[in-house]
C-alpha cells in the first residue's frame, strides 16, 4: 500500500465546498484502486483564522507543510479582508516559500460542455498554459512613500532573473516536447517592456536550441488574447509571465466553458518541497453556501495531484469519470445545468465505484 500525506487547506468562500467534494471523490478512487491511500490533514487556515488571530496561517505554517507529499488548496479571499492581505497571507507564502515556480494550467473542452466560441469543439481547444510562479510582476518588490500626500508614490517592481526565466522556459519546452503537437508559444510584451521582457525573449531563444524537436513562436500578450478567440486550434503549450499567464488562463477557462472547471498545479519540479494543487476559480462569494459550486476544477486539480504523486492510472480514471459525468449533462449552473455540487460529486463517485473508468 502506497501512502501519501496530504495537507488540505479549504480556506474561504466555496473552497470548503469543493475541497470536501474533492476529498470525497479521492476517497472513492483510493477505495477502487486499492493500491494507495491518502492520509489527509485538514488545516483551518484562512480568513476566519485571520479575524480571530490576526494571521491567515500560523508562524510555523511552512514547517507544518514541509513533510507533506502534496497540498490540496481551495480558495482564499473574503469580502471584509483586503485581497492583498489574504493572498500574501496564505497562498503566495506557500508558493514562494516552497519555490513552486511552475504554475501549470491545462485547459480543454470537456465532453458535453459547450464553448462560447461558435463552431469550436474539443479537438480545437486543448492547451496547457505554463505560468512563471515565483517572480515577475508578482515578486512583491516595491513600496509606497509619502502616504496621503499629493506626491504619494506607489511602485510595483517586476523582477526577471536569468535563473528564474531560464528554468521556466526549460520547463515549458520540456512539457511541450512531451505533448503530441510539440509546439510552444512564448508570450511576451517586449515591444513596450524593453528590459525584463527582452531578456525573457532572448532566453527563450537560447533554451529553444536545446529542444530541436519543438517548434515555437512568439506572441505579444495583447495579440495572444485575440489569437485565443479567433485561432484556438493554433495553440498548444503556452509560457508566460506571472501576470500575463494569470490573465490568459482565466480567459482560457472561460473559452473552455467555465472558470469552474479549470485546475492548477503549483509545482516544484525539483521536488525539494511539496507542490500545491487548486482550482483557479477563487472564493466566489456570490454562490458560497448555495450548494451549486462547480467541483470539476477541484476534481481536475486532484487528478493533477495524483499524476504528480506517480498515480497516473488513478489520475486517468478520475478524469474519465469526470468526462462521463459532464457528457451525461450532470453539470452545475455555470455550465448551463441544474445539478448541485453534491449531485455532481455523487455522480463522479458512482462512475468511479462502478468501474466504468478503465
Amino acid at each position: 500500500m502506497r501512502r501519501y500525506k496530504i495537507a488540505a487547506i479549504p480556506a474561504d468562500g466555496i473552497g470548503p465546498e469543493v475541497i470536501h467534494a474533492g476529498l470525497e471523490v479521492l476517497a472513492a478512487l483510493a477505495a477502487r484502486d486499492g493500491g494507495f491511500a491518502l492520509d489527509v490533514e485538514t488545516l483551518d487556515w484562512g480568513s476566519a483564522r485571520y479575524r480571530q488571530c490576526g494571521a491567515l496561517m500560523p508562524d510555523d505554517g511552512l514547517a507544518r507543510l514541509r513533510d507533506k507529499d502534496a497540498i490540496y488548496f481551495g480558495a482564499v479571499g473574503a469580502p471584509d479582508v483586503p485581497d492583498h492581505i489574504t493572498l500574501w497571507g496564505l497562498r503566495l507564502p506557500i508558493c514562494q516559500g516552497f519555490d513552486q515556480y511552475a504554475n501549470v494550467r491545462p485547459t480543454r473542452i470537456l465532453p458535453g460542455v459547450k464553448s462560447p466560441l461558435v463552431g469550436i469543439g474539443p479537438d480545437d481547444l486543448d492547451w496547457v498554459i505554463v505560468r512563471e510562479n515565483s517572480e515577475g510582476e508578482y515578486a512583491g518588490n516595491g513600496g509606497r512613500t509619502h502616504r496621503g500626500l499629493p506626491e504619494e508614490v506607489g511602485t510595483e517592481v517586476a523582477i526577471f532573473t536569468r535563473v528564474g526565466v531560464t528554468r521556466i522556459m526549460r520547463f515549458a519546452f520540456r512539457l511541450a516536447a512531451a505533448r503530441p503537437r510539440k509546439h510552444l508559444t512564448v508570450v511576451t510584451k517586449s515591444n513596450a517592456q524593453r528590459f525584463g521582457m527582452v531578456m525573457w525573449d532572448e532566453i527563450a531563444a537560447e533554451i529553444a536550441a536545446e529542444f530541436p524537436d519543438v517548434t515555437w513562436d512568439k506572441e505579444l500578450v495583447d495579440a495572444m488574447t485575440t489569437r485565443m478567440v479567433r485561432r484556438p486550434a493554433s495553440i498548444d503549450t503556452v509560457v508566460a509571465t506571472n501576470l500575463h499567464a494569470d490573465i490568459l488562463s482565466d480567459l482560457a477557462a472561460a473559452l473552455a466553458g467555465s472558470l469552474g472547471i479549470a485546475p492548477t498545479g503549483n509545482i516544484d519540479p525539483e521536488r525539494r518541497f511539496p507542490s500545491m494543487f487548486e482550482p483557479i476559480h477563487g472564493s466566489a462569494f456570490d454562490i458560497t453556501g448555495k450548494g451549486i459550486a462547480n467541483p470539476v476544477g477541484s476534481f481536475w486539480s486532484a487528478a493533477m495531484m495524483l499524476e504528480h504523486l506517480g498515480e497516473s492510472g488513478a489520475a486517468r480514471a478520475l478524469m474519465v469519470a469526470v468526462e462521463q459525468v459532464t457528457a451525461a449533462g450532470i453539470v452545475t449552473p455555470d455550465l448551463g445545468g441544474k445539478a448541485t455540487t453534491k449531485e455532481v460529486t455523487k455522480a463522479v463517485c458512482s462512475a468511479i465505484a462502478g468501474g466504468n473508468t478503465a
